[in-house]
């Protein structure tokens, strides 16, 4: 029996910035799906401030201030290459006004997380992004966290899941 395959989880909004332009990679009733065969951005390394003994000693000199900060050689991104993607991301687009309660917004993305985890090894590597696109209807779905919606949404993203990973990349 083999581990199943870890979805780690997009924070950035440069990324959700370059998933959400690319065309959706499958949608359904209420979700889409967008993909992007990349690793995710690299979070800029937090710089230190100057150490107290140096910063006493700049102060009184007058080079520098404490609050300085060394510009570091860094590449024009353009010219950064290529890394193919060695794993899964997924982020998650649930806005207000498609699920104006937060139960029904909790509910969703641990449905959509649950569902990308369980099919994780059927979709290829890179940035994925699942949007709600379009809100359930009240009048089928009562309660906002029923089981009623929970199954349904749960069909529903098994469907899109199977139809991205067949789709052509």
């Amino acid at each position: 029996m083999s581990l199943p395959t870890r979805v780690q989880r997009l924070v950035q909004s440069v990324d959700f910035e370059r998933v959400l332009g690319a065309p959706q990679k499958a949608r359904s009733p209420h979700f889409a799906m967008h993909f992007v065969a990349a690793q995710p951005a690299r979070r800029s390394p937090r710089r230190p401030a100057v150490d107290s003994a140096a910063a006493a000693g700049a102060e009184t000199s007058g080079d520098k201030l404490s609050t300085d900060v060394v510009d570091a050689p860094t590449a024009p991104v353009d010219d950064l290459p290529a890394e193919a993607p060695a794993g899964r991301w997924l982020g998650l687009v649930v806005p207000k006004r498609h699920a104006r309660r937060a139960v029904t917004r909790t509910l969703l993305k641990r449905q959509i997380r649950a569902v990308v985890g369980e099919q994780a090894e059927q979709l290829p590597p890179g940035l994925w992004v699942v949007r709600l696109r379009a809100p359930f209807d009240a009048r089928q779905f009562r309660s906002a966290a029923s089981q009623a919606l929970r199954d349904a949404a749960r069909a529903e993203l098994q469907r899109m899941i199977r139809a991205a990973a067949s789709a052509p990349r």
